[in-house]
């Protein structure tokens, strides 16, 4: 093994290809009627189909057929109208069965793409497949691991869709934009619930290197990474690793390797097999999949608006700017809930600025969800709307309202009300207020006068702070401009 600390000698082009698995949002396993329910009791959601007792027969899922259907769809996929199911035949302690029912050759759908940024990502195939069961490691922690290990079948036989890319992608920004943009995809369409700490949505990363004019490099395969941090790190680690192989005049072996969360680097697992290592063969206790064109018309018609859609939308419709509409759209609870404001007649660029900044902040700093807090599109309308009016200042809003409003959800007149917080816009008594402070700075006055400008800005603040920020900005600025001349 090479040693990390040393840096590459020669640069060399990065090839990245992407192995989804997204685990369908269905209540029932892909062959038996067991639950898919996440957190129960080790071996509970098991019968003896998912646990591969003899005599046994599948019975296939129809709203998974329908749920992968979908994906290929938003995906830009052709559908396949007959597809198959084959046996991808290993040994591994949580597969129960011996073999995984999978399908191979004639996937049910094809040919898509995916947009991250500029760049298309091509999207190879999407077949369905069920799910192994998992590894339990317990005992005493050794040198090299536990004691022994348990088998817990409750995940065997979840269905899943693996959405295989091209080898279209060549930086960790790259494919961490490309996993990013797939789950956002998967959400919209409700065929997956995303969530990557839960093994609901993880990622094989095929990775091989190549100078400049070479074919591609032997790839190597990074099972099961389940955050964004981890597959960015560990394509920075694996391209180090190779680079350094290379460098040293070796050559890099095909194999699947495992990522280690804690110390960063990926250590080899098994030789990478090949199709024929698997010995694939039509499943032979289920039918052929034959669909009828009406059933993918209908499942096209089902499709919401989609991110990309969404996005140019918006910036189209409300006049907003690409990076805030990104924003918005990123989540489809924080885009619904901006759409339900506007329907209570805020302007939208308005809404959208407290959205993506304030709020938006405010969630980022105490790892929140928008639907975790307690503002709602009344209060945020309400809020808007008293701005709008002058009742209160952008600023009052800003330091003194906004968060009560994501914590407690108090009503908006009653916190200004309670905290005084309306904007004063007496005229008379603002005009007042402006003259003591340009009596009490007659040599910024003159500085004025002598033609600089940014000066003004020093007034405005002393009027504020003589109010705490309760003037109307507004009003200052015009009362300014008056008794300045």
């Amino acid at each position: 093994m090479p040693d990390m600390a040393t840096e590459t000698k020669q640069d060399y082009n990065i090839t990245i290809g992407l192995e989804v698995h997204a685990q369908l949002k269905t209540e029932s396993k892909l062959f038996c009627s067991c639950s898919t329910e996440f957190g129960k009791e080790p071996n509970a959601n098991t019968c003896p189909v998912c646990m591969g007792y003899p005599g046994v027969l599948p019975v296939l899922n129809d709203q998974a057929v329908d749920y992968a259907i979908k994906a290929g769809l938003a995906l830009g996929c052709e559908i396949d109208l007959n597809s198959k199911f084959d046996r991808k035949q290993y040994f591994y302690p949580d597969l129960p069965k011996g073999y995984q029912i999978s399908q191979f050759d004639h996937p049910i759908c094809n040919h898509g793409k995916l947009s991250i940024g500029s760049k298309d990502v091509r999207i190879l195939r999407i077949h369905m497949e069920e799910d192994a069961g998992k590894l339990v490691h317990a005992g005493a922690e050794r040198l090299h691991g536990s004691d022994y290990s348990l088998v817990d079948l409750n995940r065997a036989s979840t269905p899943l869709i693996e959405i295989v890319s091209e080898p279209d992608i060549n930086s960790a920004d790259e494919a961490v934009a490309y996993v990013k943009e797939l789950r956002k995809v998967l959400l919209y369409i409700g065929v997956c619930d995303g969530n990557m700490q839960e093994g609901s949505l993880r990622c094989d990363v095929n990775i091989s290197l190549a100078k400049d004019g070479q074919p591609l490099g032997t790839r190597a395969e990074i099972k099961n990474v389940n955050s964004f941090r981890s597959i960015s790190r560990a394509i920075d680690y694996e391209y180090k690793r190779q680079s350094q192989i290379l460098d040293e005049g070796g050559e890099v072996v095909q194999e699947t390797r495992l990522f280690e969360e804690n110390s960063g680097k990926t250590h080899s697992m098994r030789s990478k097999e090949d199709s024929h290592d698997y010995r694939y063969f039509p499943e032979p206790d289920l039918l052929p999949l034959s669909l009828e064109q009406a059933r993918v018309d209908k499942a096209r018609e089902s499709l919401p608006e989609l991110p990309q859609q969404k996005k140019t939308r918006y910036i189209e419709e409300f006049s907003i700017q690409e990076d805030t509409a990104a924003i918005l759209t990123d989540s489809l609870d924080t885009a619904n809930f901006f759409e339900e404001v506007l329907t209570k007649g805020v302007n939208a660029v308005k809404a959208a600025n407290w959205i993506t900044g304030q709020i938006a902040a405010y969630l980022n700093e105490h790892k929140l969800e928008l639907s975790q807090t307690k503002l709602t599109t009344d209060l945020l309308a309400e809020m808007l709307e008293l701005i709008n009016k002058g009742t209160i200042s952008d600023n009052i809003a800003k330091n003194d309202i906004i968060n009560e409003l994501l914590e407690h959800g108090t009503p908006v007149a009653k916190l200004i009300e309670d905290k005084g917080l309306a904007q004063i816009t007496d005229e008379s008594a603002i005009e007042a207020m402006v003259q003591e402070v340009l009596d009490a700075n007659p040599k910024q006055v003159e500085q004025f006068k002598s033609g600089n400008q940014k000066i003004k800005g020093f007034f405005v603040g002393q009027v504020m702070k003589k109010t705490q920020g309760k003037a109307s900005p507004q009003l200052v600025n015009q009362l300014l401009a008056k008794l300045l001349k």
